[in-house]
């Protein structure tokens, strides 16, 4: 297992490929389809900081409201990752993210972004919502939890020794394109028989 901690260097991240295990730790921001629109769009300030050589987690997550105040991860499962695709190649260069976490891996433009600005895509296991959220640690602040709810909003949270597999470096190798080759091939000697 290789421990991460946020931020990340670029050096850092290119030492990755495809196939490492990884336990991250460090601040990091959830994002889905809203908030990846919004900074596609509209390139907000308020988000910058917390993704400098962070890290955007596709987390839709069940939250909790304290007596304090605070709030809590009740589920924190990975959302499906290819609904980004549209905004993620010019948000990781923009925003100077190091990874992506989510599941079912993307395709091409964020690959290409991953290669160019130094980035890998880490996959979380899906189903096991409640076991990841052991790992968030601490909500530190959310963005946009009116407007958006709390599933979209950007929750920034701390996260310790949270599980992960590289599926897609910096260096242009996707294990994702690697099975649907493959895939494809024994699906194609199938039918043919």
């Amino acid at each position: 297992m290789i421990k991460l901690k946020v931020p990340i260097s670029e050096e850092e991240i290119r030492k990755l490929k495809v196939g490492d295990e990884v336990l991250l730790n460090g601040i990091i921001v959830t994002a889905r389809d809203q908030a990846h629109k919004l900074m596609y769009e509209e390139k907000p300030d308020f988000i910058r900081p917390y993704l400098k050589e962070s890290v955007i987690y596709h987390c839709g997550p069940v939250v909790r409201k304290n007596p304090d105040g605070s709030w809590s991860f009740v589920s924190a499962g990975p959302t499906t990752s290819i609904r980004e695709e549209p905004y993620e190649q010019d948000i990781i260069c923009e925003y100077n993210v190091r990874g992506i976490i989510g599941k079912g891996g993307m395709r091409e433009k964020t690959l290409n972004a991953l290669k160019k600005c130094g980035a890998v895509y880490f996959h979380a296991v899906g189903g096991a919502g409640a076991l990841i959220a052991n790992a968030v640690k601490k909500v530190h602040t959310v963005f946009k939890l009116e407007e958006f709810g709390s599933p979209e909003a950007f929750w920034v949270i701390e996260v310790e020794d949270l599980p992960l597999i590289v599926t897609m470096d910096a260096h242009g190798n996707s294990l994702h394109e690697k099975v649907l080759k493959s895939s494809e091939e024994k699906l194609k000697k199938l039918i043919n028989i």
